[in-house]
This record gives structure tokens, C-alpha cells and sequence, in this order.
């Protein structure tokens, strides 16, 4: 992406509550707040215009964020629709200031949307069925600029229920791959933006260790990923089935080694340096 200088409003001085966001030579505009406020966020004129929006929160059954992602030609009246359910708790929409979004735009917009929060697979996509729309050349190459922006604005406005799981390294510390290696097991990954990548293939061990019983964390976050297909059971060992991010080096290693570890030690680089020894360089 292009480097962007965003301007955000807070319009109650608190950045948890209503508030705008705007990158500089961009026709969209976002809005964002907190479901206890949503009278508030219906009373703003961009409310009325056409757009799409997000619902957030959490999923009760799954235990997951969960979000829904709509259209709609005018944002207040379609939101109104969905006060009856219960699992959101923020929403943010986004509308074009100069008003030239039109029904096929926001339903390509949607469709775009809804792909990449199923693929991101951070969230539970509450949205029955996907959407979409056919657009001439033009219009569509217009519509991932704005698509493109959103995802902009969508991280600093606190959702981040888009972004791959396994983000890429953007820089050339995250870039350097890592090798976390216990009892004949061996597992790869790397640094990035939100923690620590683990990369499909890596191998972790098979039953918790004894230590695991101090950090009932491991035991569930391992449990979970079993669960979820993630980590699957190969030749006397686990073994991740896709690239999977942690919010740390020490969560990634936790789970490989199957108990407590420390990701500033587990972690080495082909060199055999630790990531606390590289960190320090």
C-alpha cells in the first residue's frame, strides 16, 4: 500500500466513541462508534448516504470475534434492520463525500469485503451468503482504490478482522526466518507486524508437558487449534496445517514445545543466534 496521512476526528474527545477518519486526497469517508452511541452515529448526514458498513463483536457460541458486512443506499435505514441483533457492540461505515457510489459499487464493494473477512478466517462471518456485483473496467479499478483504502483506515479504527492471519513481513528483521527446534521436532516463521508467524508445515510436539499444567493457556490454545483443524496429528507428532499467527514469539514456541517456553530463546536463526541475541545486535 501507499504511504497515506489519515486524518481522524474524535467528536467527543474520546477515541472509543464517536468519531470520523479521512485520508488526505481521497473521496471516501469513514464513520465509526460504539453500538451505546448509535443514535449519535444516525444523526451525522453520512449516515443517510450509500455505503458499506461493519458490524463487530463477539460471537457467544464460538467464542470468536465475530462480524458482519453489509451495503446499503442509505447506511441509517439498513442498520436500524439489524438493532435486533445482539452480538455487536461497534460499527463503522464508509461513504464516498462527493455521493458517486452507486448500488453495483457498493454490492462489488461488499463482495470484495465478505471474501477477504472469510479468508482472513480471524472472525466469524456472520453473513448468510456473499455478494457482489459486475463492473465496467473502469469502475472496478475505481473500486479497489476505495476498497484499498478502507483497508487502510479499517486497522486504525480497531478492526483488524480483514488482515491475513499470517500478515508478511514488511520488514527485514520480520523478513529473516526463524527455527524453533525441540525433541527431534522442528517448526519455521517469522516476525511480523501483529507477533509471530508459524508457517504451514512446521511440526509441534505431539502431548502437553508436565510444566503445561502451570499454563493452562498452552493446554487450551493447543486444544483450540486441534479443534479448529489447525494443528493435526502426523507420524507421532502435531503438525500445522496452514500459516498460523501468534501475539508473540513465546506463544508460538508455547505451542510447539507443548508448555511454557521463552520466545526470545526458542527462536533461532539459521546462524544458531537467539531472537533475543539478533534484537540486541
Amino acid at each position: 500500500m501507499a504511504s497515506a496521512t489519515i486524518k481522524i476526528f474524535l467528536v467527543h474527545g474520546d477515541p472509543k466513541r464517536l468519531r470520523t477518519a479521512e485520508l488526505s486526497n481521497w473521496t471516501g469517508k469513514a464513520v465509526a462508534g460504539p453500538r451505546s452511541e448509535f443514535e449519535g452515529v444516525f444523526s451525522r448526514d453520512e449516515s443517510g448516504g450509500a455505503g458499506v458498513y461493519f458490524l463487530t463483536g463477539s460471537d457467544p457460541e464460538a467464542g470468536k470475534p465475530a462480524i458482519y458486512i453489509g451495503e446499503a443506499e442509505s447506511i441509517r435505514d439498513r442498520i436500524r434492520a439489524h438493532l435486533e441483533r445482539d452480538f455487536w457492540n461497534q460499527i463503522i461505515f464508509f461513504i464516498s463525500k462527493d455521493e458517486n457510489l452507486t448500488k453495483a459499487h457498493i454490492r462489488f464493494l461488499e463482495g470484495k469485503l465478505i471474501d477477504q473477512a472469510r479468508k482472513s478466517g480471524r472472525a466469524v462471518v456472520t453473513n448468510g451468503q456473499g455478494s457482489g456485483a459486475r463492473l465496467p473496467e473502469s469502475d472496478r479499478e475505481d473500486m479497489e482504490i476505495f476498497l484499498e483504502k478502507i483497508n487502510q483506515l479499517l486497522p486504525v479504527l480497531g478492526v483488524e478482522l480483514l488482515l491475513p492471519t499470517a500478515a508478511k513481513a514488511v520488514t527485514e528483521s520480520e523478513h529473516k526466518k526463524l527455527f524453533c527446534e525441540i525433541k527431534g521436532i522442528r517448526a519455521e516463521g517469522h516476525l511480523s507486524p501483529n507477533g509471530f508467524v508459524v508457517f504451514r508445515g512446521s511440526q509441534a510436539i505431539l502431548t502437553d508437558r508436565a510444566s503445561s499444567q502451570k499454563t493452562p493457556w498452552v493446554v487450551n490454545m493447543r486444544q483450540r487449534l486441534k479443534y479448529e483443524g489447525i494443528l493435526e496429528i502426523k507420524d507421532n507428532m502435531l503438525v500445522f496445517t496452514k500459516d498460523t499467527e501468534f501475539t508473540s514469539p513465546s506463544s508460538a514456541a508455547a505451542v510447539i514445545h507443548g508448555g511454557s517456553a521463552n520466545g526470545l530463546t526458542a527462536w533461532k536463526d539459521k546462524n544458531g543466534k537467539t531472537l533475543k541475541e539478533i534484537e540486541s545486535l
